[in-house]
């Protein structure tokens, strides 16, 4: 565990911490709802406002954690503290300064920490505002940034604590001024009139001494309460209770050009030797200060609890739609205005726009009372940025006047608009984003920089409700859209798969009956066709061959777009399926006199692939050279190896496409005008090919001129040589543990021939058993009802039903369900497994295929099979 370094001014910033005389004091609620907006905005179990003392950090505020202090070596602010900056953790396993850490590895179990120094009147960092969660996760910028906003309101608070503080010392220091100099005194006789006075009273008066001496004291008194002021002293003299005399109060005194002055009055009595009272002094503390710093804090306490309010009951303003009102009235009240407006700044094409979303109601009449409305409700937006407002939220300008018929910018009032005397307009900015303004008319307080100074928190507070309000806003939108979204792709997604069953089943039922008859017809001994009906009858089997290799490819295209053709992906040899497809098409070629070259391969290329899929990529290509090659052409195959890929190279000598069309041979149905032409076709067959390539992470594309032959090339992938084992594909067996007086059946259910071929020698020396091959798995539960086989080996994927659904098949049917199956796939991941074995098969083997543990399965399973002699 590594401790934080202790910082090279310690000494001060202790001294600053214990100067706002915080420590050890009471939890106070509204430390608590900073910190309980803080959880809720972050979705964090703890949130405290940290003090970092000598030896401990000590909790103002403490959410979701009992513990009011820990030890300071073990504090991760302490580390925010030493490097006086925002310190965050996203995951405290790796990092090596906390990974250690007691309070790691034990309770609060700390996995996150995100915590920004507090730094009050902008001295020391004392603590910090900080997050921790029991989870790792991230810290976006913006985050961090709502996470310095509400420091910088818990620096307002300790702010605002000290400033309390400062206001009570300060009247204890005017308590003992009190019997100082530093006080206006004024010696009175026994008939109220005025002895002495001395300097500080005469300049807190505004009199001359000579203008006092003789009169009587009531002229320092407001006129209301002057006439009273002898009665005062004579009730007094009389034996009367005393009000003033002997206790002080505050009182107003008059100062000579009128005003008033805020004083502490006391008035205390001078006897003589005998003990009788032979004249009274009156101090006279000026309060004007104290008044004013009140009027201040009053002010502060205001601003404070709007900020409050407006931070800690957002959400709450926000569903009620209350924000804006609560907004504007809050300005009103805190700047003393008669009139405000609060709106939000909306970019448009030509310049900004304002909309209005709360204004103080300035109607007059009933027009007047419909254009505010209007403004109200959003329906009108202010554009215009040649005005008070316009320069506010056209250009960010902060616009203050307290002549508001003379400013260059004042528009036209019309008659009876209620008189403006001042006029403030302040733009709200997100960064250097303008996103909305405020403004006030008719203030009580005097429009200066100060007042703009003082209001920077509420700027700023709306700033971040304003991007809360977006945000919710945005969020909501995007939540509705998500949905509609996601119930139009489960629509579609419904549609398609009942478009394609429907598709295949009722399209495949007529052609098996039209291309079906005309085979029978054609071939019939007993009724002979003439000549004519024959070409007839061919060319029914044709065009029905057509349309069915027509709607085999639509079906193909249509299930590779929505995701539902499996692929069976796994090492392979790319000769061994050019072999396969140049075999299929040999007579083809030979119809066609067209000369087939293969360029030699100088090593044997093994690529990862689907062998089904690569081969039906080679019949499209090579059909097409067939088809659109020139009379008597040739057809080159050459393949080539590039970095980590095979590029297989198919080149015709046709008739060439311009390179203006290349991007159209790949699109579905568009046969380059081929389609009036004489050769047949769909225009799917290249759309298919560019798809499933794409899906076995390769590459095709085209070179061709007009008139010179094309070149169409596809890549796939090398196999990786750590997973290709030349010594697991020979058969290395040569005696089978098992001693029967029978051979045993083994059903292999494989469509790739190399995986046949070489499955066919690894059992091709074991003599107890028998193999027999099934392209698909349909054709191999065929097999399985006429001649039950001992054990069953099966690839998962497989064309038409794959694997997991020829399972599921075997363990309904009562004849089938006894038979051991084992799977045998090039999945080969750990949950790949699991879900194989979960689904019901007895064992699950992977390729590429090893043939010990092939021969120790197949033991196990024969061992188990019915009939086995003892």
């Amino acid at each position: 565990m590594q401790a934080a370094d202790t910082p090279h001014n310690e000494a001060q910033r202790l001294a600053a911490l214990q100067a706002l005389n915080i420590l050890d004091t009471p939890l106070e609620a509204s430390f608590d709802r900073i910190t309980q907006l803080a959880r809720e905005i972050f979705d964090v179990p703890i949130a405290l406002v940290s003090l970092v003392d000598k030896d401990r950090q000590w909790f103002k505020s403490r959410q979701g954690i009992d513990a009011c202090e820990t030890e300071r070596r073990v504090s991760f602010c302490a580390h925010a503290i030493a490097q006086d900056a925002f310190l965050v953790v996203e995951d405290t396993y790796n990092d090596l300064r906390f990974n250690d850490n007691d309070l790691v590895s034990d309770a609060p179990f700390i996995r996150f920490y995100a915590g920004y120094p507090l730094r009050p009147n902008g001295s020391l960092p004392v603590g910090t505002l900080c997050l921790i969660d029991r989870k790792p996760r991230s810290f976006s910028a913006r985050e961090q940034n709502i996470l310095k906003g509400l420091a910088q309101q818990v620096e307002e608070l300790l702010n605002q604590r000290t400033l309390s503080e400062a206001l009570t010392s300060t009247a204890r220091r005017f308590e003992a001024l009190f019997t100082k100099s530093a006080t206006g005194k004024v010696r009175i006789d026994r008939s109220g009139n005025m002895i002495a006075v001395n300097p500080f009273a005469v300049q807190l008066l505004g009199y001359t001494e000579d203008e006092l001496i003789g009169k009587n004291v009531a002229i320092l008194t407001p006129p209301d309460i002057a006439s009273h002021h002898d009665g005062f002293i004579a009730r007094y003299l009389s034996g009367g209770e005393p009000k003033i005399i002997g206790r002080g109060r505050e009182v107003y005194a008059q100062h000579k050009d009128g005003h008033v002055i805020p004083v502490h009055l006391a008035v205390n009595t001078i006897p003589n030797d005998q003990g009788e009272v032979v004249e009274f002094l009156g101090i006279l503390t000026d309060l004007s200060d104290i008044h004013a710093a009140n009027q201040r804090t009053n002010k502060e306490q205001s601003l404070l609890k709007v900020l409050h309010q407006g931070i800690t009951d957002y959400q709450a303003l926000m569903s009620g739609e209350r924000l804006w009102t609560f907004l504007m009235e809050a300005l009103r009240e805190l700047t003393d205005s008669d009139y405000a407006l609060i709106g939000e700044v909306l970019p448009t094409d030509t310049t900004n726009a304002l909309k209005i979303h709360a204004i103080t109601d300035l109607s007059w009449n009933a027009e007047s009372r419909q254009l505010m409305e209007s403004l109200r409700s959003g329906d009108m937006m202010l554009t215009n940025p040649n005005s008070l407002l316009g320069r506010v939220f056209a250009f960010g300008e902060v616009v203050m006047t307290n002549d508001v018929y003379t400013h260059i910018q004042r528009g036209g009032f019309p008659l009876g608009h209620p008189t403006l005397s001042n006029y403030l307009g302040v733009p709200i900015f997100n960064g250097e984003e303008l996103i909305g303004m405020y403004a006030i008319a008719n203030s009580k307080q005097p429009l200066n920089q100060g007042l703009l100074d003082w209001l920077q928190p509420f700027t700023d507070t709306c700033a971040l409700l304003i991007n809360l309000y977006g945000q919710m806003a945005e969020r909501e939108q995007v939540m509705h859209d998500l949905a509609a979204a996601r119930d139009q792709a489960e629509k579609a997604n419904k549609s398609k798969s009942e478009f394609l069953s429907s598709m295949s089943h009722e399209l495949r039922t007529p052609l098996n009956a039209i291309i079906g008859f005309s085979q029978l017809l054609g071939k019939g001994r007993r009724d002979p066709l003439s000549s004519k009906q024959q070409r007839q009858i061919n060319q029914i089997e044709k065009s029905g061959q057509h349309l069915l290799n027509l709607i085999n490819e639509v079906l193909d295209l249509a299930r590779i777009e929505a995701g539902q053709m499996a692929l069976s992906i796994e090492p392979i040899l790319i000769e061994n399926v050019i072999d396969d497809a140049c075999s299929t098409l040999e007579a083809t070629m030979e119809a066609a006199d067209i000369t087939l070259i293969r360029s030699p391969l100088s090593v044997p290329c093994q690529v990862v692939a689907d062998y089904t899929r690569a081969k039906q990529v080679l019949l499209n290509l090579l059909s097409n050279a067939i088809k659109y090659n020139c009379e008597a052409g040739k057809i080159t195959i050459a393949v080539e190896q590039c970095d980590d890929s095979i590029r297989i190279n198919i080149t015709d000598t046709g008739f060439g496409i311009s390179p203006k069309r290349h991007h159209e041979l790949f699109e579905p149905f568009n046969r380059l005008d081929a389609e009036y032409g004489a050769i047949e076709g769909t225009g799917i067959g290249l759309a298919i090919t560019r798809q499933l390539i794409e899906r076995m992470n390769g590459q095709v594309g085209v070179e061709s001129e007009l008139g010179n032959g094309a070149t169409f090339w596809f890549t796939l992938p090398i196999a990786d040589p750590s997973t290709l084992n030349p010594a697991r594909h020979t058969s290395g067996i040569t005696s089978f543990p098992i001693n029967n007086l029978r051979a045993y059946k083994l059903l292999y259910i494989e469509d790739n021939p190399t995986n046949q071929r070489l499955m066919e020698d690894i059992i091709e020396d074991i003599e107890e058993l028998q193999l027999v091959m099934a392209p698909s798995a349909e054709i191999g539960l065929e097999l399985m009802r006429q001649s039950p086989p001992d054990i069953v080996l099966m690839d998962i994927h497989l064309p038409g039903m794959n694997g997991f659904q020829a399972l599921d098949v075997i363990q309904k049917d009562e004849q089938l369900r006894g038979i051991h199956i084992i799977a045998l796939s090039a999945n080969a991941m750990e949950r790949d497994i699991k879900h194989g074995l979960a689904a019901g098969f007895d064992a699950y083997l992977t390729k590429p295929l090893d043939i010990d543990t092939l021969a120790t399965t197949l033991t196990k399973f024969i061992s188990l099979a019915p009939g086995k002699e003892p």
